[in-house]
């Protein structure tokens, strides 16, 4: 993928791709699997390891790994986080033998300044629908009521940009949009079917775990 040399230049490229997000599932959508995303930086340096875990949505057991080692060379930039991490996430996903039913981001899909956080990157660059799930909101919104699988909208400028979503009981809500090729009610649906133990979805966990292992032994060596 191409990264620009500057933030304008950024900027001003996902502003041009925000439109070819899609908003809706493909016809039949019935995903079985999905693939979580997620990448540790070292701290001190440009070294970063992304790790790609699938899992079943229904039962949660892990399917398939894989992992890349790369350099984050893009400024470290709020709501520009997709130029640092895409590059080393991408070759970790042509890595895995088979090919994701679903993309989960750790960070923000329509719920951006640009409506094209790192989520609708991912999905538009590689064509697979793709859900946004963070753990801190980029936009206004009310607490859901606390039991689990409680929403409330997720509002920036008086769009409506993705959901608070309530993954446990009395538990923190996680924030939930559409990345790419999925509408945000299934896209929820989708997050509740894979936190059925922890606030955030198997599919982050995993993926955040493996990142960090990763990233140990690279340094180790």
């Amino acid at each position: 993928m191409l990264i620009p040399s500057t933030v304008e230049d950024a900027v001003a490229l996902q502003s041009a791709l925000a439109p070819s997000v899609v908003r809706t599932a493909p016809p039949g959508f019935a995903p079985r699997t999905a693939t979580g995303l997620d990448v540790a930086y070292a701290a001190g340096s440009e070294l970063v390891a992304a790790a790609v875990v699938t899992v079943g949505i229904a039962t949660g057991e892990v399917l398939e790994s894989a992992t890349a080692i790369g350099e984050a060379t893009f400024p470290y930039v709020p709501g520009l986080f997709a130029f640092r991490e895409l590059p080393t996430l991408l070759t970790a996903l042509d890595r895995l033998r088979t090919t994701p039913d679903l993309l989960v981001a750790d960070g923000h899909g329509l719920a951006h300044p640009r409506r094209f956080g790192l989520a609708c990157h991912l999905g538009v660059e590689t064509g697979l629908p793709a859900i946004g799930v963070a753990k801190t909101p980029m936009a206004d919104y009310e607490a859901p009521r606390p039991a689990r699988g409680s929403t409330t909208p997720l509002w920036d400028g008086g769009d409506e940009v993705g959901a608070a979503l309530r993954t446990q009981p009395n538990v923190k809500p996680i924030f939930v949009s559409i990345g790419h090729r999925i509408d945000l009610a299934t896209a929820c649906t989708l997050v509740l079917a894979l936190a059925t133990r922890f606030r955030l979805p198997e599919t982050t966990r995993q993926a955040d775990h493996l990142s960090r292992r990763t990233l140990r032994a690279q340094q180790a060596h």
